[in-house]
């Protein structure tokens, strides 16, 4: 089915709260969201619900600004708060934080360019409640960076776009969804455009996602037809720079905090909504109770097994904390140095790489402890399971294991690899 986009003058944008201004006002609202989001997520995955009335209920919140800079009238909230905002929303719903994530990336790309167009126009309406998607991912092209998309000039100015783009996170509910494409008539030379779902020539047909996970994400297709983009939108990025030599740069570590948010924050939600079954529902076992044991929630066994889960939860917690303060620091120094960039890479790929196996642990670990009632399909309590695996896959933790460990042993800092380590 394709997904019709109302016209923007009956949709206006959002007109709710104002933006959060400190970090603690960010974090409660996102606690108040998750905490309505997550009470009937189970029932909502299992329907296949569409996530815009969420999205809405974010948008409404004023949350949506705190990606805009100072300078643009934003919060200028640091790295570490829209991390974490990221992954409390994520406890509530893993489909609704990743669908948000494109807007915390983007909003964060965009502040490089200043005053330059289009910065200004977009941070309005994020002010104003605008969410952002994306269209960058394709299918098959030889490599995931590989663009069959192709945008050129033409002769009054304005940019005509043509292409198809799949994995399309965030274009559900955007209204900017930013197109990553190549510039046809210069070779190796990339741009990034910024359409609305509504234009002439763009279609979103988000119905073709199938995966098992992140349903709720609707991250299917975006079709472009000759779709005529004016020059103040299209932003015209060169060659690709040079792995090695490339200036320093902390962005890619904060997209990937930003993925490591969400696979936390639905271990959390996992391990809580198990420890909560394993309480109410859970029986013990004939063994424990000839022990003496009255709940399953009172075996030692399982006392220990949680313990184990919560562990290696906080251990998580814990060391995306330590990579979001990193980006913090790089940000707040004049000149970035490559050490710092380093650092925050590394230390975030860390807590990536860790959070593809514990996180994805917790989430099939809490079976073993509820018992076969726990995968009823009407609990719905394997979707956190389904949700982290499927995410997890983002991108593999075997290279990030390959850069930390040549740090270590030769001091090598990791290639700039765009948002990828």
């Amino acid at each position: 089915m394709t997904v019709t986009v109302p016209d923007p003058t009956s949709y206006p944008l959002p007109t709710g709260a104002p933006v959060p201004r400190t970090s603690q006002e960010a974090l409660a609202t996102a606690d108040a969201l998750a905490k309505v989001f997550a009470a009937d997520s189970a029932e909502r995955e299992l329907r296949r619900a569409s996530l815009l009335p969420q999205l809405r209920q974010v948008a409404e919140s004023g949350l949506l600004g705190i990606v805009v800079p100072a300078a643009h009238g934003g919060p200028g909230l640091p790295a570490s708060t829209k991390v974490e905002v990221l992954r409390r929303l994520s406890r509530g719903d893993g489909a609704l934080g990743q669908l948000l994530l494109s807007h915390f990336v983007i909003g964060e790309a965009i502040s490089g360019l200043g005053d330059a167009a289009p910065a200004p126009r977009v941070y309005a309406d994020i002010l104003a409640g605008a969410q952002l998607g994306n269209a960058t991912a394709e299918r098959g092209t030889a490599t995931a960076l590989d663009r069959r998309t192709s945008v050129a000039r033409r002769g009054d100015g304005t940019w005509l776009l043509n292409g198809t783009k799949y994995y399309a996170t965030g274009a559900l509910g955007a209204t900017w969804i930013a197109v990553a494409a190549a510039i046809a008539d210069r070779e190796g030379e990339t741009a990034t455009l910024f359409v609305r779902p509504d234009q002439q020539g763009v279609t979103l047909d988000l119905d073709k996602w199938s995966a098992f996970g992140q349903r709720g994400t609707a991250s299917g297709e975006v079709r472009l037809v000759d779709v005529v983009v004016d020059a103040d939108l299209v932003i015209e990025e060169g060659a690709a720079p040079d792995p090695v030599d490339a200036p320093p740069s902390v962005l890619g570590a904060y997209d990937q905090a930003l993925h490591a948010a969400i696979d936390i924050g639905i271990a959390r939600a996992a391990l809580e909504d198990g420890a909560e079954f394993v309480r109410t529902r859970s029986r013990p076992w004939k063994e424990a109770v000839l022990a003496g044991v009255g709940s399953a929630a009172e075996e030692p066994h399982v006392v220990r097994r949680f313990g184990e889960l919560t562990a290696r939860l906080y251990a998580l917690e814990a060391l995306l904390a330590r990579g979001t303060a990193a980006i913090d620091a790089g940000q707040a120094e004049a000149e970035l140095s490559r050490d710092t960039a380093a650092e925050a890479s590394l230390t975030v790929a860390a807590a990536k790489a860790l959070a593809q196996e514990y996180a994805v642990e917790i989430a099939s670990g809490i079976f073993e402890l509820t018992g076969t009632s726990g995968t009823d399909t009407a609990v719905n309590l394997d979707r956190h399971w389904r949700n982290v695996r499927t995410h997890s896959l983002h991108d593999p933790a075997r290279w990030k294991y390959v850069h930390l460990g040549n740090h270590t042993l030769h001091g090598t800092r990791p290639p700039r690899l765009g948002l990828v380590l």
